[in-house]
């Protein structure tokens, strides 16, 4: 009976034997089997890459480093919300406000963390080559941003549609595209746009439509203080601004 030499001293010696599946008689057993055979004759290079002390050395360095810069951040944002409640009249030390400036900063950075994540990081594996060439339309996708000019939210749906050119993306990645330009500081203009823009560079398809429809606290609970107002914005992109067909189909079939 072939005797299973464990995961871990296979990565020591940087060498994985193959073994017969039929050797095994359990499914741990097989699942390291299967593991092995996949891995073999790449395995001595990675392990290699791998076991370098200084490589290893500066993949802990680097998250060191990111994970210190972000505790620095939401220290300075936290003290700033502190000021802030301050120069309000508040008394910070107070119980109901103690961990207030904490919460509201790990929410500014929940609100705003989309300057960290970019379109290539979840597109990478989910665009397919496909012989298609009709309408593709997500629609009522909820989004939620902060405006630029008083760092109030606000919120609606957006409404996407593209014209493939033999290439498709996963449904859900359109969905992540307007959460990374929603969770910025934004105008709704400018984040109709980007959405736009990110799906066309992305697929280069023959055309790409987005219309946002949202509700704006600054013009509900400030300002003129208009409860029922909405503000509608759109971008057409190829067929969707040159063809009016196009464009009316795409309209009429997301109800707009």
């Amino acid at each position: 009976m072939a005797i299973l030499t464990p995961l871990s001293q296979q990565f020591t010696t940087g060498f994985v034997p193959l073994y017969p599946a039929a050797s095994f008689t359990d499914s741990r057993a097989r699942m390291e089997y299967h593991h092995t055979s996949e891995m073999n004759g790449v395995v001595a290079d990675y392990f290699s890459m791998c076991n370098e002390p200084e490589r290893n050395s500066l993949c802990r360095e680097e998250k060191h480093s990111e994970d210190a810069a972000d505790s620095n951040n939401l220290c300075h944002i936290e003290k700033a919300y502190s000021t802030i409640l301050s120069e309000l009249g508040e008394d910070v030390d107070r119980e109901g406000l103690l961990r207030t400036p904490l919460r509201a900063a790990k929410a500014m950075q929940f609100l705003t963390k989309g300057y960290k994540e970019t379109t290539q990081d979840i597109l990478n594996d989910a665009i397919f080559d496909e012989n298609h060439e009709e309408m593709v339309i997500v629609k009522d996708i909820d989004l939620f941003s902060l405006c630029e000019h008083h760092l109030v939210p606000f919120y609606g749906k957006a409404h996407i549609a593209y014209l493939p050119n033999k290439k498709v993306v996963g449904l859900s990645k359109l969905a992540r595209i307007v959460e990374i330009y929603s969770r910025r500081l934004q105008v709704q203009e400018r984040l109709t746009k980007q959405i736009a823009s990110a799906i066309s560079e992305a697929l280069e398809p023959a055309g790409v439509a987005v219309v946002i429809e949202a509700a704006h606290m600054c013009m509900v609970m400030r300002g003129v203080q208009k409860m029922n107002a909405s503000t509608v914005t759109s971008v057409m992109l190829g067929r969707f601004h040159d063809d009016p067909e196009v464009r009316t189909e795409f309209l009429i079939r997301s109800e707009y």
